[in-house]
């Protein structure tokens, strides 16, 4: 063996030949609009929640009537979306099959999902989104009261790709149907984690029939540090489409295979949801 060479050790020249030979050499572009600017929307405030049968109607008149055309008046503020959750038909292998310990106290909202997205995080901390509810009228805190299991990320976009079914918008609208994943991840593994990403699931992403975009989050705050936000142009759209990204890829599916159980997911997660407001 040549002397001064750098020998890695096997495993971690494995994973490195497998990323490789999934990946290639190809790099996603970052995404620009229509006028070459970045899109706008880099952070998001997303909470999971339940709402008991007998106040959902009342509530949902509240949220969608008041509080949401209210909020949207805040400067910072650039799109809301409202969204319930659907019975996810399965995934492809094993997301959260089996609920890690680690999840244990993590709150177990789970049917309805609110998005907001903002230009940046500091939107959300001028005020928080806890101050900014605390403020709020007796009136309208006794209607989010009715909201239980109630857990909340504040989260930025590390990079987004879009799919066939971007319309050019420049990314400010909420897709009809959304899967969220949100989850830890061992720090050990966090780099092939991003590789994963970044050289087979978004590149896939990016081409897969019915897909708007895709956007990798990382938190700010909030329980889960990471979140992966696969947008679709319906749920049917995610139904024929997602369960057979791998197909054909064996590299794809041995490294997903790898990565997929290193991911702790948090209750419920990953959420397939359709959205309720607004209408269009």
């Amino acid at each position: 063996m040549a002397q001064g060479k750098k020998v890695l050790p096997r495993r971690a020249f494995l994973r490195g030949a497998a990323a490789l030979a999934v990946g290639g050499a190809a790099a996603v572009a970052p995404v620009r609009a229509a006028d070459g600017s970045a899109p706008s929307d880099r952070a998001l405030w997303i909470t999971w929640y339940d709402v008991a049968p007998d106040a959902r109607p009342r509530y949902l008149d509240w949220l969608h009537g008041t509080y949401l055309p209210a909020l949207l008046g805040r400067g910072g503020y650039l799109w809301a979306a409202h969204y319930a959750a659907v019975e996810r038909m399965r995934t492809i292998r094993r997301e959260n099959a089996v609920e890690n310990p680690a999840v244990a106290g993590v709150p177990r909202g789970r049917q309805f999902l609110l998005f907001v997205g903002a230009t940046d995080a500091g939107v959300f901390g001028t005020p928080s989104p806890q101050m900014l509810q605390a403020a709020l009228p007796e009136a309208d805190r006794r209607m989010l009261a009715l909201r239980d299991n109630v857990r909340e990320n504040i989260m930025v976009e590390a990079w987004r790709v879009n799919g066939p079914e971007q319309k050019n918008d420049g990314g400010i609208t909420a897709a009809p149907c959304i899967q969220i994943g949100s989850f830890n991840c061992t720090v050990e593994d966090e780099q092939e984690m991003l590789a994963w990403y970044a050289q087979s699931r978004m590149p896939a992403m990016e081409k897969l029939p019915g897909c708007v975009r895709t956007r990798k989050l990382a938190s700010v705050a909030g329980w889960a540090k990471h979140a992966i936000l696969y947008e679709y142009a319906s749920l049917d759209a995610r139904n024929r489409s997602y369960l057979s990204i791998e197909d054909g890829n064996p590299q794809a599916k041995a490294w997903a295979d790898r990565m997929v159980p290193k991911l702790i997911h948090a209750p419920g997660s990953a959420n397939l949801a359709t959205r309720i407001w607004p209408a269009t």
